[in-house]
């Protein structure tokens, strides 16, 4: 049986080739361990590996890891975690009438998509007194199943956040068809790396933004080669229950 320390020590392997391929750095991507499909003590011995970032996709499925791990320590006057404990990233689509039970206990959304998540987020954020760091969702797949803004709404949206102080655009997220082959994920990679680029030289945002969220386990090793600094892992790092 594959132990955790064993996949973990793998995914880095693997990582180290991908960014050897691509002329990258280690230290540019950022490791997020999706806890969704395992429990409390998988979660904490995940933590207890050293990897701090943890990603659920529902408050529901989350509630009882984030309690356990991280509830007793937290100050909502923050927006990031003490030292040395979980940094919560939702990755999964944000339902409105949710906003009030993740803000302020995850400190990384990534998968803003439309104007009225952006006002449930602000209105929240600025009662906390505290910024979220948000990653913008593109559907660049353009598949229905998937959530996100069309490739063209990107600029114009961005320009709305304009007015949403409390709301830190970090970058873009998006995420690849799951039935294919890793090689067929290269193009919608790409294309978030362009998309960001575009936003970028556009100068409509306050100030220019890096991160690109994507890659999973089926495909990471194309995403860092395409750009990623931030892969969102599941099975291959962390297992299933």
């Amino acid at each position: 049986m594959t132990t955790l320390s064993h996949r973990i020590e793998e995914v880095e392997r693997r990582l180290a080739e991908a960014c050897a391929r691509s002329g990258r750095q280690r230290s540019e991507i950022g490791l997020i361990a999706v806890t969704k499909y395992v429990g409390v003590p998988q979660t904490q011995a995940v933590l207890q590996q050293g990897l701090v970032h943890m990603g659920e996709n529902r408050w529901q499925d989350a509630a009882e890891k984030w309690n356990a791990i991280t509830g007793s320590q937290w100050d909502t006057s923050l927006d990031h975690a003490p030292s040395g404990q979980a940094v919560w990233h939702f990755i999964g689509s944000l339902q409105t009438n949710k906003v009030k039970e993740v803000i302020g206990k995850f400190t990384y959304i990534h998968s803003l998509d439309r104007l009225s998540l952006a006002e449930a987020i602000e209105r929240k954020a600025a009662q906390l007194a505290i910024k979220v760091p948000c990653f913008i969702q593109v559907n660049v797949a353009g598949e229905d199943s998937k959530h996100g803004l069309q490739p063209e709404e990107l600029i114009p949206f961005a320009k709305q956040l304009v007015a949403f102080p409390h709301i830190e655009p970090v970058g873009l997220m998006t995420m690849a068809p799951l039935d294919g082959e890793a090689e067929q994920s290269r193009p919608v990679f790409r294309g978030l790396r362009q998309l960001r680029d575009e936003l970028n030289r556009s100068a409509v945002l306050s100030k220019q933004i890096d991160g690109l969220s994507m890659g999973m386990s089926g495909d990471f090793e194309v995403a860092v080669e395409e750009g990623a600094t931030w892969l969102r892992l599941g099975t291959v790092l962390v297992g299933h229950s």
